[in-house]
Formats: structure tokens, sequence, C-alpha cells
């Protein structure tokens, strides 16, 4: 075992290359076996074997399948899971173009469930052997407000397997030699909200006796993570543009957004339409839910969603939904769990109120509530708000509104046409996960309640 541990990530390495050897093996099996018809004579055999690992380990990456002791194990095989039958979806129209006409399906899919099995016991297999390598860290929580550094030990003691948090510290009642002292005893330091002097001669402690650091960023962190190193003489300086979206990446934008809204729409009308019947024949109510919210610049308009709640949801005023909210119909109920409820926004995407990827849109009384809090939360206005993005991939309904905020800007801060298109596939691993179709957790904005009590969002 200590043999092991030295070589841990190697061995960890081999783990993931023997998943995906024996995922290939199925597929080259089934293929070989039934699909005759789209077999080469020659090199050409090579290509579609080389095209399968590819399509896999890249979808693999991107929905996170290979972070073993990362990510949840439920969410590992899910990933996995999601990974083989896009790729098998992609083969099948291969071998079909190769076969010259539509080969049989029945094997590919006994294919891809015994594909499934095998990533399922490989990847519960990898995870125990993950952590018997990698010892969950003994950690120390250092922080200044202790409803936020509680919060934050909650989170990550939910995460046992890979984080010990055996203390937390308020820097308010430490001096600086007895959070030396206590940094000494753990492994590693989480800093969380503190002054930035303070921080400052943590983290330069932190560096000088190897100890390892998770630091929750602000505003300022984000912008400067995102800066430029130059040289004036001899003297090194970071550089932020500090522009947002240059005028070349907002033309490709727009027009990335124009082509995937219009293509989305289209292979999605069948769905739209049995969306729209449901609704209607439920309670006979308008299919549509519109809202005035606010996108780029602080421009308000109004934004589209089938309707998921009664009529009457909003008689009392707006609310946000939360988890078995009587308000929300049985259809409703459905469309949310598959998000089809959104679909009517590629009308707002193609009129040019939003983007494929952006910050999500916020109702007026909520930027005005948020803003009161956090006076950066208007910076998410740089861009244009978005259908999805990193804090409806990432977060809940219930993730706090600073930590949106704080997505929002990754977001802003590191966009990419590339980058743009990583988040639409992810949106696809989302869909049917049911913590991100969570309702409102009143606790998330507990800390803004307290000093204003603004108006909420109704759907």
């Amino acid at each position: 075992m200590k043999f092991l541990i030295k070589l841990r990530k190697s061995f960890m390495l081999l783990i993931k290359f023997m998943i995906v050897l024996a995922v290939t093996a199925a597929f080259i099996q089934v293929w070989v076996s039934n699909y005759t018809e789209s077999l080469f004579s020659n090199k050409g055999n090579y290509v579609v074997v080389v095209s399968f690992v590819l399509l896999f380990v890249v979808f693999s990456s991107l929905y996170g399948a290979f972070h073993i002791g990362i990510y949840r194990i439920h969410e590992i095989i899910y990933s996995f899971s999601l990974s083989i039958m896009i790729t098998n979806v992609v083969m099948y129209m291969e071998l079909s173009l190769i076969a010259r006409q539509l080969v049989a399906a029945p094997p590919l899919i006994l294919c891809t469930i015994f594909q499934i099995l095998i990533v399922a016991v490989s990847s519960v297999c990898a995870n125990i052997i993950y952590f018997k390598l990698y010892a969950a860290r003994k950690v120390v929580a250092v922080f200044s407000d202790d409803m936020y550094g509680f919060e934050l030990i909650k989170k990550m003691g939910q995460i046992s397997e890979r984080f010990k948090i055996e203390r937390g510290l308020n820097v308010q009642s430490s001096t600086f030699e007895e959070i030396k002292y206590q940094i000494d005893k753990y492994e590693a330091v989480v800093i969380c909200g503190i002054d930035k002097n303070l921080q400052k001669q943590i983290v330069s402690y932190c560096y000088a006796t190897e100890k390892r650091i998770y630091l929750l960023p602000d505003i300022m962190d984000i912008i400067i993570n995102n800066s430029y190193n130059i040289q004036i003489g001899d003297t090194p300086v970071i550089m932020s543009r500090n522009r947002g979206l240059t005028l070349e990446q907002k033309a490709i934008k727009r027009l990335f957004d124009v082509f995937v809204s219009l293509f989305v729409l289209v292979v999605t009308l069948p769905a739209t339409i049995v969306c729209a019947v449901a609704i209607k024949i439920e309670d006979g109510g308008s299919v549509f839910y519109r809202q005035n919210r606010i996108t780029k610049d602080g421009k308000i308009f109004n934004i589209l969603k089938f309707r998921s709640m009664r009529p009457d949801a909003e008689k009392d005023g707006a609310k946000k939904a939360v988890n078995d909210d009587d308000r929300i119909t049985k259809t409703g109920r459905i469309i949310r769990a598959c998000r089809l409820d959104e679909l009517p926004q590629l009308i707002n995407i193609l009129l040019g109120d939003m983007s494929l990827v952006g910050p999500r849109p916020e109702r007026i009384e909520n930027v005005y509530e948020y803003s009161s809090k956090y006076p950066e939360f208007e910076l998410r206005n740089k861009v244009k708000a978005g259908l999805t993005g990193f804090a409806q991939l990432y977060g809940k309904y219930n993730t706090s509104p600073e930590d949106k905020l704080h997505m929002d800007l990754t977001y802003i801060e590191n966009y990419s046409l590339l980058l743009d298109f990583k988040l639409m596939v992810l949106t696809l691993k989302v869909l049917f996960m049911k913590e991100s179709t969570e309702g409102f957790d009143e606790s998330a904005n507990e800390g803004i309640k307290k000093r204003n009590n603004g108006s909420s969002e109704g759907e």
C-alpha cells in the first residue's frame, strides 16, 4: 500500500484507462459480431475505434466522469452513463453511414446497458480504491463570520471522504500566533471572508509551511484571477482589462445564439406542442407565463416560460417556489423536472433579449434586493442574461445570491466560444438531476432578508 501511495496518481490514471478500455472492448465485440456490413476490409476499422474512444473520453471529461473521489459516486456513474449513451448514438449514425443503410439498433442498445453496468461496478471499485489511497485531509476553517463559516463547514462536512474539518477558528477572537499554532496541527486550511491583510499573512504562512489552501474568492479575486502578467522594465505587473466581451466576441456569440436556438426550436417542436396542449387541458389557463426580468445594461424584457403553476399562483403577491409547492400543477411538476418549462426562452434569445449562455435573468425586485446587500450584483449585467450558465449548472434554486454572483462573474471574466459550447453540453447533464430543480430554500437568502424584505420570484 505504501508503494501505491507513492504512485497513486499513476495508479488512478491506470484505473481510468482500464474503464475506457473495457467500455471500448464491449463496443468492438458488439460491432464485429452484429454489424459486419459496417466493417472495413482494411485500416478503416481503426478510425471507427479511435472515433469511439475520442467521443467517450471527451464527453466523460466534459461531464466530470473521471473526477473519481471528487464527485459523488452516483454523479460519477450518471456522467459515465450519459457519455456512453451520447457516444453510442453518434456511433450508431457512423455505422449506418458506413453501411449506407440504417443498421439494427437492438444490439447497440444491449451493448449500452452492458457498458453502463461496467462503469457502475468500476466506478464503485475505483471510488473505494481512491479513498484508500487518498485519506481525507484534516482541515481547519478560518473565518470572520460565524454563520457563514459554519455554513461552509457544513457543506464540506457532507463530503466526509475528502474533508475532515476538525476545527473552526473565528479570527475576531484569535491572534495571528494562535491561528498559526492551530494551522500547524492540520494538513489544510479553508479561508473564508477574512480581512485581506490577515489573509495575506495566513496564505504566506501556509505557503512557507506547505499547507494546502482552500480559499473562497471574493469579487476582487475573481477579476484578478483572469488578469494578464506583463513586465514594465524590471517590475512584474498584473493587468486586468475589465472591458467585458470584445466586438468580435459579441458578434460571434450572437450568431451562435441565433443558429443554435433556431435548430433547437425545430428539433423540440413536438415536445413544445405536447407541453402547450397538456397545460391548456389541465386547467384551461394561459400556456405561457410572462414576467419582467433584467438583462444586459439593466434593460427590462418580458421573459417567456411555459406556465407550471396555477393561474392564481400569485394572487397574494409573488413568492419563490419551494419544495412540494402546492401551487405547481401536475403538468408543471413534469416540465419543471425535465426543464421543458424553459423552452419558450429560445424565442427571447432570437429576439436578442437573452443569450444561450449567461447569468440567469433576475426579477427587478430581486436585483434591487440583492444589490442592497451586494453592490457588485449589478456587474452581472455586463453581458446578456442566459438560458444556461455557471450558476444554472453548478448552483441550485437555494444557492445564495452571493455564490451565484461569483459564478456569473467567473463566466464573464473567462468567456470564450469554447466555454459557451462546453456549458451547453454540460446542460444535458443537469436536466434530470434532482438537485438542480430543488425549490428555493429560505435560509439561502436569510442574510438579505434580515436587512431587506423585498418581493420574491414566483416562477
